[in-house]
């Protein structure tokens, strides 16, 4: 087990040479349990997950309504895809928040109503300028940032009313919320991940990756596209396991209209 820590942290180190080695801080970690994909009635709901290495949970602030103070570390955290830095606020405890980009030790955070438009401070929307680059985003007032934590992410504030503002979110929808609601400035660290090579199978099962097996190699219970005499190509247009259509059909039910002021 000390083997494999120690491998994994080198390889995350090499790939992020600005990431701090110091220990995480204890009063922020929480055990994970994990679920192996499957529900609280023991069903597989998400396939090729199981396994991997230990990790514990790093409590995040995604709040920051009154945070303010000096990065001390930027962090690795093996649950997100984002790396994380160390705050050390005014009140002398330690924090831990989404690193934004070019965010680096020494420099110091803010958050409130009359805060500069910088790097890695956090206000209502309300107060941005049209324009600007933002993660972290509320969608409800006093709830805590949900959208854009990803790692290279992005958002941009593109309209601003009265009541509600209008987003572009990384996905190119257009989504409207309260003005009230909090953000922060600019786009979030780490924008390298998806260029990441795995270079292993046995790098994939640390991260708790199983082997993808196809649907026409199952049986027919398994999948729908099971079965059949010799090598068959499924029969139908590709579904899910569960007979949703997949490869560009649109799935998602969105009855509330949100891209409009």
């Amino acid at each position: 087990m000390k083997v494999l820590l120690a491998l994994m942290s080198k390889t995350q180190l090499q790939e992020n040479p600005g990431l701090s080695k110091i220990k995480p801080i204890k009063r922020l970690l929480k055990g994970l349990t994990k679920s192996g994909g499957r529900n609280n009635t023991g069903r597989t709901t998400v396939f090729n997950r199981g396994g991997g290495h230990k990790r514990r949970y790093r409590q995040i602030d995604f709040k920051r309504y009154n945070l303010n103070g000096e990065v001390t570390a930027i962090e690795y955290d093996p649950n997100r895809s984002a790396n994380i830095a160390r705050i050390l606020d005014s009140n002398g405890i330690e924090r831990y928040i989404i690193a934004p980009d070019s965010l680096n030790k020494g420099m110091s955070i803010f958050s409130g109503n009359e805060v500069d438009i910088k790097l890695g401070n956090s206000l209502k929307i309300r107060d941005i300028p049209v324009g600007t680059f933002v993660h972290n985003v509320e969608i409800k007032p006093g709830k805590g940032a949900q959208f854009i934590r990803s790692a290279g992410c992005k958002g941009q504030l593109l309209q601003k009313t009265e009541k509600y503002c209008k987003v572009r979110l990384p996905s190119g929808e257009h989504y409207v919320i309260p003005s009230s609601c909090h953000a922060t400035i600019g786009t979030i660290s780490n924008s390298e991940h998806q260029n990441k090579v795995i270079g292993k199978a046995g790098r994939s099962r640390w991260l708790s990756r199983r082997p993808v097996v196809r649907g026409v190699a199952m049986n027919p219970v398994d999948h729908p596209h099971g079965g059949g005499e010799g090598k068959t190509s499924g029969g139908r247009p590709s579904v899910t396991p569960w007979g949703r259509p997949t490869k560009g059909q649109p799935t998602r039910r969105n009855k509330r209209r949100r891209n409009k002021i």
